[in-house]
């Protein structure tokens, strides 16, 4: 167990891991300050920490279930066609991500519960994307839903300032989850046993590459299918 801290494959799925969570837990900071924002400033802190705390340990939960489930045929691939839509939706976001819905907490324990209920609802993506970067591996999954905590408490809000500060970290990061798309969907046990093993094998990289391409090329098309009609309304 501890010789693979020391493979790069390792810290590259770690890596992408630490991504995937910069892009996808803006929301989720979101939530946890509306839900904590009427508790008084002394269990303000409190709040943000054990909501914070709470969603990732349900994450790690569902993730570890999501894992599991995923070695069973076409859950890969049904898998990857949902982390190709989740990366797409990075790219053309809706008008709204359902932040104006939490309601505050009174109580520090009610605050909590509504952040821990939020992020359930939210987090299917977060849990998507981290199952199929991470290949089963429980040490990755822990690893990179433990480091969610300083992101979602601290740095979340500075994070999402420099996304959109500089919006080719956005494309970057969905081509990012487009190719891991592609390369879980190679890999689903029943693709595998339609094209063979070898054949899979030899063209991972490539299908890959084509869920990259697919993500950076579907967004581009719906974001000049939407410029229109925005001008118009602007008008």
């Amino acid at each position: 167990m501890i010789e693979q801290f020391f493979q790069p494959q390792f810290w590259l799925a770690a890596l992408q891991i630490i991504w995937i969570n910069i892009l996808l837990s803006g929301d989720n900071a979101v939530v946890i300050a509306l839900a904590c924002r009427m508790l008084p400033p002394k269990q303000r802190k409190w709040g943000i920490i054990l909501g914070a705390g709470a969603a990732v340990l349900l994450r790690v939960i569902f993730t570890v279930i999501v894992t599991q489930i995923m070695t069973l045929p076409f859950l890969k691939l049904i898998g990857g066609i949902a982390l190709l839509w989740i990366a797409i939706k990075l790219i053309v976001p809706g008008d709204s991500h359902g932040e104006g819905n939490v309601e505050a907490g009174e109580s520090l324990w009610r605050a909590v519960r509504i952040v821990a209920v939020a992020d359930i609802v939210m987090s299917l993506d977060n849990v998507i994307a981290i199952a199929a970067a991470a290949k089963g591996n429980w040490t990755l999954i822990i690893f990179g839903l433990a480091i969610s905590i300083p992101m979602i408490v601290a740095g979340a809000a500075l994070l999402m300032a420099l996304l959109d500060r500089f919006p080719v970290l956005v494309w970057a990061g969905a081509g990012l989850l487009g190719w891991i798309a592609g390369e879980i969907m190679i890999e689903d046990p029943a693709v595998m046993g339609w094209i063979g093993e070898a054949v899979a094998h030899r063209f991972v990289y490539w299908a890959a590459a084509a869920g990259a391409v697919f993500v950076v090329a579907v967004g581009y098309l719906m974001l000049r299918m939407r410029r229109p009609s925005a001008e118009v309304t602007d008008v």
